[in-house]
C-alpha cells in the first residue's frame, strides 16, 4: 500500500555564502529524499534581516514539494540539509545570520503542533518574505486558521522586498 503524496511548501532563507547555489543544493537534496520531489520554485526575493545586529540582506524562496514523507520526518531530514550546508542552530541567536533556513511552511491542510513542529509555520501569515514567493507559485494555497495566500499577503508590508532575476 502507498501513500498519496502530500503537497508541502518549504521556505528557504540564507544570508551568508553563496546563498544561491545553497538553496540549489538544498532543493537538489530535497529532490533526492524518499518519496519527495520539487514540484515547483519561486523566484529569488532580497530582503532586510529581522533584528537589530548588522548583518546582510537574506535571500528567500518556497518550494512546493510533493511527498509521502510524513511531516515529522520531513522536518528532520530538512534539518539535516541545514546541517550540511553548514548551518548551525543557536536558540540564543534567533536571528543570526545563517548559510540556510529550511522552514516546512505548510503541510498539506494539516494543523500540527508538536515538539519543534507546528505547521502551518507560526509567523507565515506575517511575513511577507515568505508570503511573496508562496504567492508567486501557489497564490491560492491557504493556511489553515488564517486564509487565502494572496488575501494573506495584500495585508503585510513588502515595501522593503525585491524580486530577482
Amino acid at each position: 500500500m502507498t501513500t498519496a503524496p502530500v503537497r508541502a511548501y518549504i521556505a528557504l532563507g540564507g544570508n551568508l555564502g553563496d546563498v544561491a547555489a545553497t538553496f540549489a543544493d538544498a532543493l537538489a537534496a530535497i529532490d533526492a529524499l524518499p518519496g519527495t520531489r520539487v514540484a515547483a520554485r519561486s523566484s529569488l526575493y532580497r530582503n532586510p534581516p529581522l533584528g537589530e545586529a548588522p548583518q546582510p540582506d537574506y535571500l528567500n524562496a518556497v518550494a512546493a514539494v510533493d511527498t509521502t514523507l510524513p511531516a515529522p520526518a520531513l522536518l528532520d531530514a530538512l534539518l539535516a540539509i541545514e546541517r550540511r550546508c553548514g548551518r548551525t542552530r543557536d536558540p540564543a541567536a534567533r536571528w543570526a545570520p545563517r548559510t540556510l533556513d529550511l522552514d516546512l511552511a505548510l503541510y498539506g491542510d494539516f494543523v500540527l503542533a508538536a515538539p519543534g513542529l507546528h505547521v502551518p509555520h507560526p509567523r507565515l501569515h506575517e511575513r511577507g518574505f515568505v508570503l511573496a514567493p508562496l504567492a508567486e507559485i501557489a497564490p491560492d494555497a491557504v493556511v489553515p486558521g488564517r486564509g487565502p495566500v494572496r488575501s494573506l499577503l495584500a495585508a503585510v508590508d513588502v515595501s522593503a522586498l525585491v524580486a530577482l532575476p
